[in-house]
């Protein structure tokens, strides 16, 4: 039986950089946002751990709110059609309101998303990521605030998986390419 460790190929991001890339974030984030209305809305499923680590960092009070979307399936690559599965809970009207997303590649989903929250009526909407993968971009999406820029390759941990494994991962590291390509014959 092989371990999941054994479709991994290098790792990107250790335990320790991403405790000390999201730090950094927090302290930014809480001084951007002082005296503001915060609420931090998490992309399910691929922020929540980042989420989770970054609201602990995060010095001033804030609220949290959680959506989930879809425009992948269980692929590589985006469909291009994005749904809402799981809407927010509370109206974002008077909110400073703060994107949480684990990773920005084509900004297919995130275009649309933005969209669609600032149609809300918040006070301002900004978008923080942990991972911007410029290479992939086909849609024209800045991020407010961003962890690290990686390369194009499908990486996994720290909450992004492929094909809903990997996620457990205390760290952020490439994915063999043999296993997704497997997959498609």
């Amino acid at each position: 039986m092989s371990s999941m460790y054994d479709d991994l190929g290098e790792v990107l991001f250790s335990e320790e950089k991403i405790a000390e890339i999201v730090k950094n974030m927090g302290e930014r984030i809480s001084k951007d946002y002082e005296g503001k209305n915060l609420l931090l809305v998490s992309v399910l499923k691929g922020s929540l751990m980042f989420m989770a680590d970054l609201m602990r960092q995060i010095t001033i009070p804030c609220s949290i709110d959680f959506l989930s979307v879809s425009s992948y399936g269980s692929g590589t690559s985006t469909t291009g059609e994005v749904r809402i599965l799981k809407d927010l809970d509370a109206s974002l009207e008077g909110k400073d309101v703060l994107v949480v997303e684990d990773i920005l590649d084509s900004g297919v989903t995130l275009s649309y998303l933005l969209k669609n929250l600032s149609a809300r009526k918040p006070n301002s909407i900004r978008l923080c990521t942990f991972l911007d993968k410029p290479e992939r971009r086909r849609v024209n999406v800045h991020a407010d605030y961003i962890g690290a820029s990686i390369p194009d390759e499908f990486i996994v941990g720290y909450g992004l998986d492929y094909a809903e494994k990997y996620r457990n991962l205390p760290f952020v590291a490439v994915l063999k390419p043999e296993v997704y390509t497997h997959e498609k014959e």
